[in-house]
Parts: C-alpha cells; structure tokens; sequence
C-alpha cells in the first residue's frame, strides 16, 4: 500500500496513527493465533473457544462444518478425544482489512498422536477471518487442509 507524503502537520498524524493501528491490530492477531496453537498443544476446548465468536465457524478437512459456539464446541472436543496435537504455527501474513476484520494465513507442522495408536506427521495450511468484537480480536472463521502428500 503506497502512502502519499502528508500534506500537513496534522495529515502526517494522521497517517503516523494509522499505521500504529495496525501495527497494534497486527500484534493482536499475532497473539491470537499464538494463543491458538498453544490451544490446540494443550487439547483444551475452552481454550480455543475463548478465541472464537460466538457465531465462528470452523471447517475441518473431511468433516461438516461447524457453525456456532456449541457445533465448534463437539468439533473440537470430538478432535481432541481422538488425536493430540504437537504443532508450530509460522503465521505467514495477518492483514487487517477494516477496523472490525482481517484475515491471516499460517502454515503449521508438527505430529499427531493418535489415541487409538498410531499418529505420525502433521502439516497443514490454513486461513483465518477474524473479527474486533469488544475490543479484542476473535476467530470468526477458521479453515484448513493438509499439505501432506496422501498415503
């Protein structure tokens, strides 16, 4: 995004804020997928369900999607009764769109462990819409799908 010179002192302000804006919004988020992964490390449901809106949505790969804070509840503890997860996400943009949404795509890699037995690598690719509700950044919609090659 090409900024134009201010034409005032009061303009350069101005612009000098805006982008202070983003930069906190992006830190924020920032926070929020951090605050996320380790969610997911953790297998606590409660935790991820901090970080969502209470109208989120979340669309797994291979499953229906979940829509609202009681469906995305059963997805994830229905996940995490099955699997536990040790993953790094490396958060490869995060672009706030207007003052109440953005967006940010992350990459993420590590293990599964499987409690039936089993588990082996884990690798995806995924893209986030967040919302400011209150004040504070939240998971609005949530999608991924693995970037490991099938068996």
């Amino acid at each position: 995004m090409a900024i134009s010179p201010p034409k005032s002192h009061c303009e350069g302000l101005e612009v000098l804020n805006l982008l202070n804006d983003l930069s906190d919004d992006k830190a924020a988020i920032t926070a929020v997928l951090k605050k996320y992964q380790d969610a997911l490390n953790e297998s606590s449901t409660s935790s991820v369900l901090e970080l969502y809106t209470a109208d989120g949505v979340f669309m797994a790969q291979h499953f229906q999607t979940a829509v609202g804070t009681e469906q995305v509840r059963e997805a994830y503890d229905k996940t995490f009764n099955l699997i536990t997860l040790s993953v790094e996400f490396n958060i490869i943009e995060v672009v706030p769109v207007s003052d109440e949404w953005a967006f940010a795509r992350t990459a993420s890699a590590g293990t599964t462990k499987v409690k039936a037995g089993g588990g082996g690598a884990e690798a995806n690719q995924e893209l986030f819409v967040l919302q400011k509700i209150d004040g504070y950044w939240k998971i609005a919609r949530y999608c991924f799908s693995t970037t490991n090659p099938p068996h």
